[in-house]
């Protein structure tokens, strides 16, 4: 294996994770040079365990679905909420999904689809941090530190196109000042850990050991409360437990103290609390997050692509954050390799790319923030998306804005987008909201 950066490349991904491995693997499989570098060494510890089943289009298209069934990561049917103290349930069987969601431990799933990156031949690095690109040429220039073998090299590698994977840090957004957080009246931050031997909520309505996964399938956990909402995600040997919390809750906190009112609040939240009552916290496994949710004014230009996270972040109540990392990776590959065969329109490649990303970002805000109009959200290309989907795909996102209390902002762009009346027909005669939950 080389272990030598190269001078120059193709396309220089910045960034290892879902987005930037997904790009790497499409690129090279097309006959594309690609180099990767990532600033952490691989496995490391991420967020977002819960993914819906529409992965696996873009995992078989990767061709790492076979690798991911592999692993034997935790199947899971749909999902139950407690929003306002209604209680719903999703199962994804019903809305044609013959493949289920998984609750996967990040660490291990974003490591597969590495490892296949560079088994494709990719050219990965870790240990490398990208600090600045430089676009004063046509060919931007990227400086590194490479931090292998403990010592700190500055490097540079110059390319044709640079794609930004680099996550919540956001690289190139914050190079150019284009990063917005979005506003709104309440800012919230998130707060998770994990536990062992938790128990789990079935599909069943019930709440059952670790022991019963093999028998009974698990749902995701989701639950309002005053303070916010908090998920519950059975993993194969712990469980994921998040608050999302008003900022002002946390106010002035430091790091012991924030993990003080973690174990107290879940331990005294409803059906939470039932959850965990034979359950251990897994010292030292509390993590932090402000602010989240924010957006990119401009996510693609010639010789640039901001993908995945790099280029914004809504809400994981929807369980997006991977989905948008696999669509972007796709649509900005698709846009890179048509801009090496045809140079000339690169501008014109990229503003095509990036009416796609903002319309699939513009949706996501608009469900699950209502930011329909503002916060750089275009109406006309929400509009436009809802009309070409199928109408059962549309029936589970009404379902699952309805579980959150959230359908009013999905009915106001389904009314204008002229679907709404065929949509509620379909919908309202047999979905109701379902009676108990033992825990």
């Amino acid at each position: 294996m080389n272990t030598e950066i190269p001078k120059q490349c193709t396309v220089l991904i910045v960034g290892g994770g879902p987005a930037g491995s997904s790009a790497a693997t499409h690129l090279v499989k097309n006959g594309v040079d690609v180099v990767l570098l990532e600033k952490e060494v691989f496995p490391r510890n991420q967020v977002g365990e819960s993914l819906i089943p529409h992965i696996w289009k873009y995992t078989d298209q990767l061709g790492v679905s076979e690798k991911i069934e592999q692993q034997n990561f935790i199947k899971k049917s749909g999902g139950i909420t407690v929003w306002n103290d209604q209680i719903h349930q999703i199962l994804f069987a019903k809305y044609g999904y013959i493949r289920p969601g998984l609750h996967v431990e990040r660490d291990v799933f974003d490591q597969v689809l590495l490892n296949h990156a560079q088994e494709q031949n990719a050219s990965v690095f870790n240990k490398v941090a990208v600090k600045k690109v430089d676009f004063s040429n046509d060919n931007p220039v990227v400086t590194y530190i490479d931090k292998r073998d403990n010592v700190n090299f500055e490097g540079k590698i110059k390319c044709r196109i640079v794609i930004d994977a680099s996550g919540h840090s956001s690289l190139l957004s914050h190079q150019f000042d284009v990063r917005e957080a979005v506003v709104s009246e309440l800012k919230f931050l998130s707060l998770w850990g994990y536990f062992k031997n938790s128990r789990y909520v079935g599909v069943d309505r019930q709440s059952h050991f670790m022991e019963e996964l093999p028998s009974v399938p698990p749902v995701t956990f989701v639950m309002s409360y005053e303070d916010g909402w908090l998920w519950h995600i059975v993993l194969r040997e712990k469980t994921s437990v998040g608050l999302v919390i008003h900022t002002d809750k946390l106010k002035g906190l430091d790091k012991a103290q924030r993990e003080v009112f973690f174990r107290q609040r879940c331990l005294t939240l409803p059906y939470l609390r039932d959850l965990l009552r034979d359950a251990q916290f897994i010292e030292n496994s509390l993590q932090f997050r402000p602010d989240y949710s924010y957006y990119s004014r401009k996510t693609c230009n010639k010789n640039y692509y901001c993908i995945g996270d790099a280029a914004g972040f809504v809400d994981p109540i929807f369980s997006h954050g991977i989905q948008n990392a696999f669509y972007n990776a796709a649509i900005a590959t698709l846009a890179i390799m048509a801009t090496l065969k045809t140079p000339e329109k690169s501008s014109r490649i990229a503003s095509l790319c990036e009416n796609r990303m903002q319309q699939f970002y513009s949706f996501s805000r608009s469900l699950s923030l209502g930011d329909y109009g503002r916060n750089g959200v275009s109406p006309d290309l929400v509009k436009s998306l809802i009309k070409s989907m199928p109408m059962l795909e549309l029936e589970l996102i009404l379902v699952a804005s309805e579980m959150t209390n959230r359908s009013e902002n999905f009915k106001k762009i389904a009314h204008e987008a002229g679907v709404w009346d065929r949509l509620s027909e379909q919908h309202y005669d047999n979905n109701d909201p379902i009676s108990y939950l033992s825990l």
